[in-house]
């Protein structure tokens, strides 16, 4: 064999010496995998067993159709080794039995339980490696996803995590966890053996923030800049409802620039996520909080998760960040209503046949929406001769109990063409972040939390009441408001919540009646009441 191959002489002698004793007694040995619930990794442990019989290679223990499959890309990856598998009966288990097995990622430590169990690597070397990769059929490793979430479990069971060289600086951020990125299966093997040590991976850089368009781009829309500040300071859901052009997409995109970095702790579940769907970027984690906005002809799997594995979908891609959904109602009604629930609790719940899959989706949702189907209710010269009539069929698609569970509602009015020479107006998005980011100190100070993940869009109960009630003009208004518009409960309560954060980008400890009063104004919007 040449010097780049595993086996040198006297590695066949070794081998061959393997294969005899295995002939006269049962080997077993073991190594570690895991297989992923939602953001969660379990433990699965590859047992791998070469007794006296027919020569086969079978996969038990609940395999899907990929990994069934790695029988022959382990065969081949150790037929470019020169290996051959022993002329015996071999016989994987991925442990425990019960539990699903998705995934190409099974490879390496299939692989590794082989070699392990015909002694050319040490036993206690494969019990102490949690791995993952995909084989291709020269023995060099594969990406696969998940290898964030796949270190968080090596650190929890004080294993080494071998894994593809891609993967390395991503599950490197673990810094618990020791990691070998390695290129191929070779180059494992060669380390288990201490001929050739790979040095432990290292993180991959904190990655760039996008160019971050500018609120001061959007010339006029005062009202709605300041909704949108508002909806930054507390993470409180946002609709905007106007013609077609009148900039509701523009503002929308300039929210990730009013909004702070995600905190570590943020980071970390918000990256196990993108982990999961292969979103790293070589390996980087990314401080700046997801914005994420599916197409309306988006699946309810595509929008919530499902499919094969239970998948996480856009509202957990969005965790942390913003989910802006554009022409609101012409989403599914099912993916309308599924909202609801995640909405109010920030997880969702996947329910399959053979799966139950928990996600977190706390996200920001913004929603934009023509008021009609032709876009023009307002303008009499432009309007359908269905109107009023187009409107309130059109906006009907949208249930009062998923309108009430949004914040801050406003029109957004058409921009006349003459206003596009004026010059930037406004505040800009750094000036703005700046105010934001002074709000949501004193929310994280309020719920004594250093990382800030909670907001005054998660206020209730006692909490609620003790730091959101106006002072007595405050309660005097929003209660004549809510008797002659018929405030629901929680409309009632997400009234307070928002006069809390405009309170704090106000630098007021009380919550004051022009508060209130600026709440309310957003809150019965006639555009979409």
């Amino acid at each position: 064999c040449g010097v780049n191959h595993f086996l040198t002489t006297s590695a066949l002698d070794r081998w061959t010496l393997a294969i005899q004793t295995a002939e006269s007694r049962h080997m077993v040995a073991r190594t570690f995998s895991v297989a992923f619930e939602g953001i969660e990794a379990r433990t699965v442990e590859v047992q791998c067993a070469i007794a006296p019989g027919l020569p086969s290679f079978t996969i038990v223990g609940l395999p899907d159709k990929a990994v069934s499959e790695a029988r022959e890309r382990v065969r081949a990856a150790l037929a470019a080794m020169q290996i051959a598998l022993p002329s015996k009966k071999l016989v994987i288990n991925l442990s425990p039995a019960d539990l699903p097995k998705i995934g190409s990622h099974f490879d390496l430590p299939i692989a590794l339980a082989i070699l392990a169990a015909t002694g050319l690597i040490p036993e206690s070397k494969a019990a102490e490696t949690l791995s993952l990769g995909e084989l291709a059929l020269d023995g060099s490793l594969v990406p696969v996803n998940g290898a964030l979430p796949a270190a968080l479990k090596a650190a929890e069971l004080d294993c080494v995590l071998a894994c593809p060289e891609a993967c390395g600086s991503e599950a490197a951020w673990v810094g618990a966890a020791t990691v070998i990125g390695a290129a191929s299966l070779n180059d494992v093997a060669r380390h288990f053996t201490g001929q050739a040590p790979i040095p432990a991976a290292r993180p991959g850089e904190i990655c760039a923030a996008d160019h971050v368009r500018d609120l001061s781009d959007v010339k006029g829309q005062e009202r709605a800049k300041r909704a949108l500040e508002i909806a930054a300071a507390g993470r409180h859901h946002l609709m905007l409802v106007g013609t077609p052009g009148s900039g509701k997409s523009m503002l929308a995109a300039r929210m990730p620039g009013l909004l702070p970095q995600l905190s570590p702790s943020e980071a970390l579940e918000t990256s196990m996520i993108h982990s999961l769907c292969g979103m790293l970027d070589e390996g980087g984690i990314n401080r700046t909080r997801p914005f994420r906005d599916p197409h309306h002809t988006a699946s309810m799997a595509a929008i919530v998760g499902g499919g094969k594995g239970a998948k996480p979908g856009e509202i957990s891609l969005a965790h942390n960040g913003v989910l802006f959904m554009d022409e609101f109602p012409e989403f599914s009604r099912t993916v309308l209503e599924t909202l609801r629930q995640p909405i109010e609790t920030g997880e969702i719940m996947i329910a399959r046949a053979n799966a139950h899959v928990k996600y977190p989706c706390r996200f920001m949702l913004i929603a934009a929406a023509n008021p009609c189907k032709c876009g023009y209710l307002s303008d009499p010269a432009r309007a359908c001769a269905r109107v009023p009539g187009c409107g309130e069929d059109y906006m009907g698609r949208i249930s009062g109990p998923l309108m009430d569970r949004f914040d801050l509602r406003l029109e957004v009015p058409p921009v006349a063409f003459t206003d596009l020479d004026l010059p930037a107006s406004g505040d800009s998005s750094a000036t703005v972040a700046a105010r934001v980011a002074t709000a949501r100190q004193l929310q994280a100070n309020r719920f004594g939390q250093e990382d800030g993940t909670h907001q005054n869009a998660d206020l209730e109960g006692t909490m609620l009441e003790d730091i959101a009630t106006p002072d007595t003009e405050g309660r005097a208004l929003l209660a004549r408001v809510a008797e002659k518009f018929g405030l629901s409960a929680r409309g009632y309560h997400r009234v307070l919540r928002v006069a809390r954060t405009i309170a704090d980008l106000d630098h007021s400890d009380p919550v004051l009646r022009p508060h209130v009063a600026e709440a309310l104004s957003f809150r019965l919007s006639h555009a979409t009441s």
